[in-house]
């Protein structure tokens, strides 16, 4: 918890400006890998996330520990064996808005994010769509990516390859409550 409050300093100073970032502690980040031999899922419902709309700035993080799946088994080999979550243990994107948003007027404004996805201590850029939705004091982050296990040099045993997509549909969406005021 020291360690999160510790980030969420960090990011307000990182990304201060005219207009205060606005921020969250409860987003929600799934993964989604479909293969021939099975579908896995997995659910990160605590990612941190800061907002400059003022500037553009981005910037997300989660701890991998925090990724829940339905088969204990895969979530331990997941933090163990993939994702090595002792060593490496959080995620983290930095980015920019494309273009800049008007949250004091409601509506849904699609954007482009560009920025660096650090995954397991290597950095990839990457560039996606979002869609922010702002309804009165709460505004919405969503987008979905594809993340690919080998640019993080995530290694998958012969055993299981064909278990793991080589493309992980990788899906935020971050909202933040009160954020007009």
């Amino acid at each position: 918890m020291k360690f999160q409050f510790l980030f969420l300093c960090l990011l307000v100073s990182s990304l201060a400006a005219a207009q205060s970032p606005l921020i969250t502690k409860d987003g929600t980040t799934t993964f989604f890998s479909h293969s021939p031999i099975e579908d896995i899922e997995a659910i990160n419902e605590k990612t941190t996330a800061a907002i400059n709309f003022s500037k553009g700035d981005v910037v997300v993080k989660m701890l991998i520990k925090h990724f829940t799946f339905e088969n204990a088994l895969m979530q331990e080999h997941f933090n163990e064996n993939y994702m090595e979550s002792e060593k490496f243990p959080s995620a983290i994107f930095k980015g920019k808005l494309a273009t800049l948003i008007d949250i004091t007027q409601d509506g849904d404004y699609p954007v482009m994010i560009k920025g660096d996805l650090v995954i397991r201590g290597i950095s990839t850029p990457v560039e996606t769509e979002a869609k922010i939705t702002v309804a009165g004091e709460k505004i919405t982050a969503t987008t979905k990516f594809i993340a690919k296990p080998v640019d993080y040099d995530i290694k998958i045993p012969a055993v299981v390859i064909k278990n793991i997509a080589e493309e992980i549909e990788v899906t935020s969406t971050l909202t933040f409550v009160n954020a007009k005021k």
